[in-house]
Formats: structure tokens, C-alpha cells, sequence
């Protein structure tokens, strides 16, 4: 069947104006003039092969999403996420969400062509009482995968990763945005988290994420803010389940220490055992009924020093530039996990260099430097 030149127009300008890039900020990036740009966009020439590719790749998005009408693309449901919170998302949010979407996509590919295994996971839950539902799931998921009753998850990024959830770090100019989820329609369920938050933060924020996807996907996409929602608003009963989810899967209740008296120090040696903010500590204490509201006041007063946090995707053995080329690399969404499939898919001769190149959103040069800080080749003949 011959492409319909404005079916394609019409997909090229959506992702044009998803992002909030003008014709001309287009055009400079990509060498098309902003006159050929626009006779494409209004349908009255049909772009070229080579124009589509070039457009694809910088709006983040396989070209496939311009060209196959029967192909499932997230446009959809960006639009909804902008038509429901549009105001909250900087030009540059909107990049940096439609860049993650593409890394969610190109990592469900790698993962199918590794033949990664994944965890079936599902929670029904009953009644009303929503406190309860993110609890019992919490504790459900948990012994799924295999946690003893007091044991402390370390990495609960590959803990959500093992049932099906992509997850990416990244940093938001809105500091305000916690984090997102969205039902992608390839990639299936997504969740970015904002790397401007404090590294336990973001334990609880991944962990609150995983709630959506097991409780809110029908949504499509749910956007999780640091401020408090009022009780009026028609999604504070899915927060509060999302709160005590991850409360009860990174603090179990029945695990959280009972002492007879807690100081300062105990509150912050202890909310670096469970890697979590002394909020989160205090609140699940006074959840659990172990300390009145005035220890509670005590231990959210205090703080674990930021020196003491340490990223575990940039560990203490690196050198300074090491960690803080690990670090810059995080801000852009690119974790170990992913990183290790794309080197993973490379050297088992499954994508080449080009594509390598591609997921990382590297160049060639800083492809180069990425190998080297990983301690992976590129088999450039692949």
C-alpha cells in the first residue's frame, strides 16, 4: 500500500509540537530548511526517505511510527499526559519524556532479542480500603520474589525491572515532578523517575511508580509530584495507595524497629539500613503505631547526610571523573541496565555499531568513551 503523504504529514508535526520544537529550532538541528520542513508538514510535498530518518532520529522515535499507520505509537498517549498536565512540563521535559519513551522502546527490543525472562506479577484488590491494598500488595509481591519477611531490598530497581517495568533516571527541569508512569504501547509499562530528587527519594519514588503500574495502568499515565494532592483531588486515594506501597515493600510493618527510645543518631543509622528519608521513616513508625507523633517530629527533623548517599549505578570505587561521567550519563536516562544490554546485544552480533551507537544517544566519539568507562568493545566491522 503507498504511504499516504499526509498521514505522515501529520505524525511529523504531532511529534514536532509534543515536544514544543519550532520549525525553525528543527531546521537548525537538522540541516532541513524550515520552508521544506513546513510544505512537509502541511502535506503539500511528501518527505523523502532520507528526511523521515533524519526527522525520526531526532525527535526520538523509530521512523517506523511515520511510515506504518498499523503501527502502535506513543503518541497517544503523550498527548494525554500534555492534555492533562501540559502546563507542568518544560520544552525540555517534553524532550527528555519522548527520549525515555524511545530508550523504554529500544530496551524491550534488547530484552526480547537477549531473551531476558520476566515475572508475571498481578494484584486484584478488594474493598475499598486503599491503605490496605498497598500494603497487601506490597507484601504479596515481596515474597514473589523471594524476600525473606525482614529482609531490606537493595536494588529495587531490578526488582521492578524483573516483572516487566522499564525504568529509567533522569533529570527534570521541574523539580516538582516526583516521577511518571505510561502504558506504552510497545514497550508496555514505563516509569521514569526524576534524578533531581535525593537518591533515597528516589527508592520511594520507584517504589510509588511500581504501585501505578500494578494498581492505575488502565490510566494510560500518571504523573507524581512532590507536593501533596488535597483530598479533593480525584487521584489522592491512588497516591495514598501508591505511598504505602512503597512504604510497606521498602519498610515491611512488621520489621520496623521497636526501640524503647529513639535519638538522632538511631533515626538516621536507621533510615540508612533501610535507604530510605527519615520522612518516610517516621511516617511508617507512626503508621505502625511504634512512636508517637512527637518522635516522629524528632526523626524527620534529622537528616542522612548527602555524602553518605552513595548512587549504587556510580559506586564509591570509581575515580572522581569516572562517577561523574556515570552521573552525567544517569541525568540522561542511561543506566547500567541498559547500557549492559546494548553492549550485551552488540557483541553477541545482534544490533551493530550504528544501532549501538543509536541507543546510547552517542556519537561516535562518545560511544568511544562510553566503552571505555563501561570496559566493553565495539566490534566496529558488526
Amino acid at each position: 500500500m503507498p504511504l499516504d503523504p499526509l498521514i505522515v504529514a501529520r505524525k511529523l508535526k504531532q511529534a514536532r509540537e509534543l515536544q514544543s520544537l519550532s520549525v525553525s529550532a528543527v531546521s537548525e538541528a537538522t540541516g532541513i530548511v524550515t520552508e521544506r520542513i513546513a510544505l512537509v508538514e502541511a502535506g503539500e510535498s511528501p518527505a523523502t526517505g532520507d528526511e523521515v530518518l533524519i526527522l525520526a532520529n531526532y525527535y526520538r522515535h523509530d521512523f517506523r511510527d511515520f511510515l506504518d499507520d498499523n503501527r502502535p505509537a506513543p503518541f497517544e498517549k503523550t498527548d494525554i499526559l500534555y492534555r492533562r498536565h501540559g502546563d507542568v512540563f518544560t520544552a525540555e521535559d517534553r524532550r527528555a519524556i519522548q527520549e525515555f519513551l524511545y530508550l523504554c522502546e529500544i530496551e524491550a527490543t534488547l530484552e526480547t532479542l537477549l531473551g531476558i525472562p520476566k515475572q508475571s506479577f498481578s494484584f486484584a484488590p478488594s474493598g475499598t480500603f486503599f491503605k490496605a491494598h498497598g500494603e497487601l500488595a506490597a507484601r504479596t509481591l515481596r515474597e514473589h520474589l523471594g524476600y525473606a519477611s525482614n529482609e531490606i531490598p537493595r536494588d529495587v530497581y531490578s526488582d521492578f525491572r524483573k516483572i516487566g517495568v522499564h525504568i529509567f533516571r533522569r533529570r527534570l527541569v521541574n523539580s516538582d515532578i516526583s516521577g511518571l508512569y505510561i502504558e506504552h504501547p510497545i514497550a508496555g509499562h514505563c516509569v521514569l523517575i526524576n534524578y533531581d530528587e535525593d537518591l533515597y527519594r528516589q527508592r520511594f519514588s520507584v517504589s510509588h511508580e511500581a504501585a501505578h503500574v500494578i494498581f492505575d495502568s488502565f490510566e494510560a499515565v500518571m504523573v507524581t509530584f512532590r507536593h501533596e494532592l488535597s483530598r479533593a483531588d480525584e487521584d489522592y486515594l491512588k497516591e495514598v495507595r501508591a505511598n504505602r506501597f512503597a512504604s510497606c515493600y521498602l519498610m515491611p510493618p512488621d520489621q520496623l524497629p521497636r526501640l524503647p527510645l529513639w535519638t538522632s543518631d538511631q533515626a538516621i543509622d536507621w533510615a540508612q539500613k533501610l535507604q530510605v528519608s527519615t520522612t518516610a521513616l517516621s511516617i511508617a513508625l507512626r503508621e505502625a503505631g511504634i512512636v508517637d507523633e512527637e518522635t516522629a517530629a524528632m526523626i524527620r527533623s534529622v537528616r542522612v547526610p548527602s555524602t553518605d548517599k552513595i548512587d549504587p549505578e556510580a559506586p564509591a570505587n570509581l575515580t572522581d571523573k569516572q562517577r561523574a561521567r556515570r552521573i552525567a550519563l544517569l541525568e540522561r536516562g542511561l543506566s547500567d541496565y541498559f547500557v549492559g544490554l546494548c553492549f550485551d546485544a552488540h557483541q553477541q552480533g545482534k544490533i551493530s555499531a550504528g544501532r549501538l551507537s543509536e541507543g546510547l544517544l552517542a556519537d561516535h566519539v562518545e560511544l568511544r568513551d562510553i566503552s571505555l568507562l563501561y570496559g566493553r568493545s565495539i566490534q566496529h566491522g558488526a
